[in-house]
């Protein structure tokens, strides 16, 4: 551990680790010195086993996403084991709505890709520690435990093996998940909505192939989300994201494999085929929140630390990620410039680029989220009506696509 970063990134979970890997093909040539604090053990390089800072989940990639990753020089070995999506298909439980998109009308080989949580953190992971990735330094298992702001700098204390170090840094970044202890001693408030619904995730099989397909199926409980995901052992396997209203959470979970699968089925039906099998089950609550300031002289907060969204539409990850890349565009092009990396102008200029891409993403999942939980006749209608004509309407389906993939972004540099 050094006594002096230039940037000290406090999580090395996904959104931690993706910022690491944004900044370091530019490290050596802009000199840069680069300290991940992450609060559990690091895997060594290669290894199968998973870094507990990512759960069992699945995440949707945008297809904008991918060119991110392109950029990190991470996605030749991410896409080994991740699953495209090459058609979405959103409807309305027990009505007619329903909006079909296809990734050959868009001209493109996929809509989006999904992967494990486990198998993107460990491509991350490996490639900070690579022999060229001598910029970055892992202090783990190891806690920030107080942030000092100085006139230049930021002064920390990091606690590791029973010893507290003093480190200092230009800049400190916040990704320590949206449950972040840091963010509470550091007086950054939030607001707060609670859907009222949680979210129980699992794996499961269907008795026939995904084909590609991502399932977006409304009720009047709330969305599910069916994702496909790479067979295992000649078996189909579907990521599930099954919306719970808070006081249906335990029984749901209560349930037994079989008694499970026929919940299931009957919510989400059969477009999919018969489901066969499911893993184990996980739930947490479902939230809107914003921090109440993203960046101050010398700090910027990333990820579900700064924000935390619906998974309606499998945008959280994407926004973060777009975050991340963001910001180290801003980074490289200040070092450049010879301006020191926590001015505050420069994170000021990073999050007014941002705001509206929150704004928009964030808007949009909750007002969905409202509009196709309501059961009103009025709303139910007009929202059917709404897929309908999306559906024939192809210039409108094409902006619609892009938007979900994530291609109405200009496109990082990171250079």
């Amino acid at each position: 551990m050094k006594s002096h970063y230039d940037i000290v990134i406090v999580g090395g979970g996904m959104v931690g680790a993706s910022l690491a890997c944004a900044l370091l093909p530019s490290a050596d040539a802009l000199d840069l010195d680069i300290a991940v604090v992450e609060a559990f053990p690091m895997p060594p390089a290669g290894a199968l086993e998973y870094q507990p800072s990512y759960d069992a989940r699945a995440t949707a990639l945008a297809y904008g996403s991918r060119t991110i990753y392109e950029l990190m020089g991470v996605w030749d070995t991410l896409r080994q084991h991740l699953s495209p999506i090459e058609h979405i298909h959103v409807s309305d439980r027990g009505r007619f709505g329903a909006t079909r998109l296809h990734a050959e009308d868009e001209q493109v080989t996929a809509l989006g890709y999904v992967v494990e949580n486990h198998w993107l953190g460990r491509v991350l992971l490996d490639r900070l520690q690579q022999p060229d990735a001598t910029r970055v330094d892992f202090i783990c298992p190891a806690e920030v435990t107080q942030i000092d702001p100085g006139q230049t700098q930021m002064n920390l204390q990091i606690q590791q093996d029973d010893e507290s170090h003093a480190v200092s840094a230009e800049l400190v970044v916040m990704a320590d998940g949206g449950r972040s202890e840091l963010r509470e001693r550091m007086g950054i408030g939030y607001q707060q909505t609670e859907y009222g619904q949680h979210a129980v995730v699992a794996n499961v099989s269907p008795d026939r192939p995904h084909g590609g397909v991502a399932y977006e199926r409304f009720t009047d409980s709330g969305p599910m989300a069916l994702l496909p995901l790479e067979d295992e052992g000649g078996r189909a396997r579907c990521g599930l994201v099954w919306t719970v209203p808070d006081d249906q959470i335990e029984d749901v979970l209560a349930l037994d494999d079989a008694a499970f699968l026929a919940r299931l089925q009957d919510r989400f039906g059969y477009r999919a085929g018969a489901f066969v099998h499911v893993g184990s089950r996980q739930a947490y609550p479902l939230k809107l929140s914003l921090a109440d300031e993203q960046v101050r002289a010398g700090l910027a907060v990333l990820g579900n630390a700064a924000h935390a969204l619906h998974p309606i539409a499998g945008q959280g990850y994407n926004l973060a990620l777009r975050g991340v890349v963001a910001l180290a565009d801003r980074l490289i092009q200040a070092r450049k410039e010879g301006v020191l990396l926590g001015d505050l102008g420069v994170l000021q200029a990073f999050y007014e680029q941002q705001r509206y891409d929150q704004q928009r993403t964030i808007g949009l999942s909750d007002q969905v989220m409202k509009l196709f939980s309501n059961s009103n006749p009025l709303l139910s209608a007009g929202r059917d009506l709404g897929l309908q004509l999306l559906d024939i309407c192809p210039p409108a389906k094409t902006l619609f696509a892009r938007g979900a993939m994530g291609l109405d972004i200009p496109a990082p540099n990171l250079k």
